[in-house]
């Protein structure tokens, strides 16, 4: 069972994720907070597996809350919740060590597919929130900041940049004909070696190196 918890300061947007969350065979509402404090107090109590996490609340924001929480409990995974398309919420709520991100007005089914991902440990981005990290890479590329990592072995930057294309643990295993142990390993030496602390710092550094080639001319 997949234990949720929500942090958002509109109450109907609340009742309607509960609503849709709860239908939901693999999962469980088991706390609501309206603010970033309210928040961190109800964690106090409970721990989630996943949290979704609204970027714009009043007192302390899902970031600073975000920040608060990766310190504090790292298991909880959360899923940035925003209304904008704005590279400057997206970036900052990445470091702050959210797992996932997602535009309020997705599909449903793909909040739901974002909250099993990062039950799973994996990294779900809205599509067109992963494209903001394309455009990062392509003017870092024009400017000539990026650099191909010489400190990975092939097999782990091959890792790391299926890692980064979404592929889920099982999946570059199969690809790579190696145990999903094996693939866990090779993710944790990735972290330790460049000093990142979760997928999504993996993500993104993929994306800035060049290990992820941008596809199709509208992502720049």
């Amino acid at each position: 069972m997949i234990t949720v918890a929500i942090a958002d300061d509109h109450t109907l947007f609340r009742r309607g994720l509960r609503y849709l969350l709860e239908a939901q065979p693999d999962m469980d509402v088991i706390g609501e907070a309206a603010d970033g404090e309210s928040c961190l107090k109800m964690l106090e109590a409970r721990r989630p597996s996943v949290l979704l996490m609204d970027i714009a609340m009043p007192g302390l924001d899902g970031i600073s809350a975000t920040k608060v929480i990766a310190g504090r409990w790292p298991e909880i995974q959360v899923v940035g919740l925003t209304m904008y398309e704005n590279e400057h919420y997206f970036f900052r709520l990445l470091e702050a060590g959210a797992s996932s991100y997602l535009l309020k007005g997705a599909d449903p089914e793909d909040l739901l597919q974002a909250v099993r991902m990062a039950f799973k440990g994996e990294t779900y981005l809205d599509p067109s929130l992963a494209r903001l990290l394309v455009s990062d890479f392509l003017r870092q590329r024009r400017s000539h900041t990026l650099k191909v990592p010489n400190t990975l072995s092939d097999r782990e930057a091959e890792v790391l940049r299926l890692i980064a294309a979404g592929r889920t643990g099982r999946e570059i295993a199969g690809e790579l004909t190696i145990s999903p142990h094996t693939v866990e390993r090779h993710r944790s030496k990735l972290m330790a070696k460049l000093g990142l602390h979760n997928k999504a710092d993996l993500v993104r550094y993929a994306v800035r190196r060049g290990l992820v080639e941008p596809v199709g001319a509208d992502w720049e």
